[in-house]
């Protein structure tokens, strides 16, 4: 046998020999008579085998349930327990299943909105900011109001379910129910204007409560007002807690005592506005100022001032929070802190999308800056 050499390929000339064609992990060869040629192939290395993805059983396993109660807290079934469903998507996440959860699901273009009340100016620019929002997306909006008679935390979740909704955004601040009925089955959810809180599991857009509220009282302060009171929202509300934080924040910088007297929780709306300043206008030593939480509370301040004969700004400063179209329809106009109002309704839609895209992850929390606008409420305190 002799070897020769042929182009860039290796050869073996085999005189007499009929060598039949092999293949082996190391090439691949052909058959001639006497002539065998050798076309080299890379080696390929066995790859590990891929680990199998879970499936319901395993996760029914480790969740201690069985499968169809696994399907059922999927697809947010309300017979399923909410100890059971958070147990389910604990171990759905700890898998690796939560991402496959709600695969394949068909949205319809819709938005749902559940605001508490609708016959005030927030929540009126509240839904125009969402209606806009989702109307430049090609969807509609369903409004839901909370403070209905006949609204049930449980049916209204059924709906949304029912209807296969695109996203949710909670306008409200009592809204209690199994919310993870919606996660489960990939339901984007926003709180909108809830405030400051604790939980990292919400998805959150607000405005600066606390800022605002410190500015509109440190405004005061700067005109020479060394009483002042204020009537705030309902005390178990975070927005109403991070005003009232603003507040105490900005009388302790001023170098002010905080009086509790000085304090009364309202409900944001007239009927607490004007409750909280005949409390006030009623002390021993009454305030030169009142710091309401917001312009529908303030109007119920300028209401009690008016029946009490006092001159708005000369005998009492009076500002609000929110700055809807009511402050300069008010006599004088209302001073205020300035909330994006509508822009925080439209940014809530933009991030529900944002969130449908996303892999999971921590939830977005969005604060849109506060602005005190000064108008004829607001003047130095009258001398005593």
């Amino acid at each position: 046998m002799r070897r020769t050499a042929e182009s860039s390929s290796s050869t073996i000339v085999c005189e007499n020999v009929s060598i039949m064609a092999r293949s082996s992990l190391e090439g691949h060869s052909s058959e001639r008579q006497g002539v065998m040629r050798w076309f080299p192939v890379p080696f390929e290395r066995s790859k590990p085998m891929a680990t199998p993805k879970p499936t319901l059983a395993d996760v029914a396993r480790v969740a201690g349930v069985s499968v169809p109660t696994v399907s059922k807290a999927i697809s947010g079934r309300s017979d399923v327990a909410q100890a059971t469903r958070e147990r389910v998507l604990s171990v759905m996440n700890d898998l690796g299943y939560a991402g496959r959860a709600h695969a394949g699901v068909e949205r319809d273009g819709l938005i749902e909105l559940a605001i508490g009340g609708i016959g005030s100016m927030w929540a009126l620019e509240i839904v125009r900011g969402a209606e806009e929002a989702a109307f430049r997306t090609g969807r509609s909006l369903v409004v839901a109001n909370t403070q209905h008679e006949t609204f049930s935390v449980e049916r209204w979740i059924d709906s949304i379910l029912a209807r296969k909704v695109s996203g949710v955004i909670i306008a409200a601040a009592h809204v209690d129910g199994d919310l993870s009925r919606l996660h489960s089955t990939g339901v984007p959810v926003i709180h909108l204007d809830v405030g400051r809180t604790e939980s990292r599991d919400e998805a959150q857009v607000g405005a600066t409560n606390w800022a605002g509220m410190r500015d509109a009282t440190r405004h005061m302060i700067e005109l020479g007002h060394t009483r002042i009171g204020f009537v705030g929202g309902e005390s178990d509300v975070p927005v109403a807690q991070d005003r009232l934080e603003g507040y105490t924040a900005a009388l302790r910088q001023g170098g002010l005592a905080v009086d509790p007297a000085l304090i009364m929780h309202g409900d944001f709306l007239v009927g607490g506005g004007e409750r909280g300043a005949e409390a006030l206008m009623s002390l021993d030593d009454p305030p030169t100022a009142i710091v309401a939480a917001s312009d529908l509370t303030a109007m119920g301040v300028y209401n009690v001032a008016h029946q009490r004969g006092l001159s708005i700004p000369a005998d009492l400063s009076v500002s609000g929070f929110d700055d809807t179209v009511l402050c300069e329809y008010l006599s004088p106009p209302l001073t205020t802190v300035r909330q994006p109002i509508s822009q925080m309704a439209d940014q809530a839609v933009r991030l529900l999308d944002d969130m449908a895209r996303a892999d999971g992850g921590p939830q977005p929390r969005i604060e849109l800056s506060t602005v005190l606008v000064e108008r004829g409420s607001t003047a130095a305190p009258a001398q005593r």
